[in-house]
């Protein structure tokens, strides 16, 4: 029987920048937005917060765009507040590009299993899905999903009773499944 695991966010996570005012290198994204019209051209930012001294940077989401070609509902949502479009643009290849950052995901999600009973079998069969693409080892997802050390979990990869269609040493940040022969 196929077991499916989540893996969800629980909160935004950091954002690696480095600080003007004290050179730390992570800043907090509250879902806060900045926008600026100049007279038909919109600028808009999203703000985030040094962890450690408390200054505010600017992330650039828009920049010298006519107020036209903004979709109504984005710029509804910017004046909002919308922490749901603070997670969606710190997401986006295109915002963390063109503003030098990072993500820090530790301690930003967790992983549902839907309980312990999968844990009897003889064979393990599970599908992993993430919620958003936030970038875990698998060998963590399944050491932590199966009760398991993961230098366990290494032996059994190298042994052959686990194994994948994907590569499970590195990062995933996309589904995947697995298998587990005890």
């Amino acid at each position: 029987m196929l077991n499916t695991w989540v893996v969800t966010p629980t909160c935004l996570p950091l954002v690696l920048r480095r600080c003007h005012t004290c050179a730390s290198e992570r800043f907090r994204a509250n879902g806060k937005f900045r926008v600026n019209a100049n007279h038909k051209l919109l600028d808009a930012w999203l703000l985030v917060l040094c962890t450690v001294c408390g200054d505010t940077a600017k992330l650039t989401v828009l920049e010298r765009v006519h107020v036209r070609s903004v979709r109504p509902e984005l710029l509804d949502r910017m004046h909002d507040n919308d922490p749901g479009l603070a997670a969606e643009l710190l997401q986006d290849p295109v915002v963390r590009r063109r503003n030098h950052i990072a993500l820090d995901w530790d301690g930003a999600w967790r992983l549902d299993t839907g309980g312990s009973d999968h844990l009897d079998g003889e064979v393990l069969d599970v599908s992993v899905r993430f919620a958003a693409r936030i970038p875990v080892r698998p060998v963590r997802l399944i050491s932590e999903g199966c009760g398991l050390s993961r230098a366990e979990v290494g032996r059994l990869i190298t042994d052959g009773k686990l194994v994948s269609a994907v590569r499970l040493s590195g990062r995933l940040s996309g589904d995947f499944t697995f298998m587990l022969k005890r």
